[in-house]
């Protein structure tokens, strides 16, 4: 069952034990990620409560109680073991717009993740920018185009 949260703590006990079950430096990394989401939504006009579920049995964050943006879902990279990424649907143009936005600062793969490597800082001015695009897509997209806000940061 899916929870809304804005709380520090996982409180759906399936993505909890998601959770539990990635190695411990990756579980830590995945947990600041998770942080980072929620705060960016909690400070991002227009977003409301996250909705924390399961989506392909990843920790996934919806905007259910506003349909303002897009589902964004972390995980570890399979076959990676000091990776993890933060996954955008495929079919948007958010992550076109974030290379364009931030094509040194933040690794890609294809046209759906921000991949991030654990023996590294995460880069965490653009990629909460690149989160709080993602949670509003659905209300930019029906106030003006995407390539219009690529500019503005939150």
């Amino acid at each position: 069952m899916a929870k809304r949260t804005t709380a520090a703590s996982v409180g759906d006990p399936a993505v909890a034990a998601v959770f539990d079950s990635y190695p411990p430096r990756l579980r830590k990394k995945l947990k600041a990620l998770r942080a980072l989401i929620l705060k960016t939504a909690a400070d991002t006009d227009g977003v409301g409560p996250l909705t924390e579920t399961l989506k392909w049995g990843q920790p996934s964050y919806l905007t259910e109680a506003t349909g303002s943006g897009t589902t964004v879902r972390i995980d570890a990279v399979k076959g990676a073991p000091h990776r993890y990424a933060l996954y955008v649907h495929c079919q948007t143009r958010l992550v076109e717009a974030f290379r364009e936005l931030y094509p040194d600062q933040l690794t890609y793969e294809g046209n759906r993740a921000i991949l991030f490597d654990a023996n590294r800082p995460v880069p965490e001015t653009p990629l909460r920018h690149c989160i709080a695009m993602a949670l509003t897509y659905h209300a930019r997209k029906k106030a003006k185009p995407l390539s219009d806000v690529t500019t503005a940061s939150p």
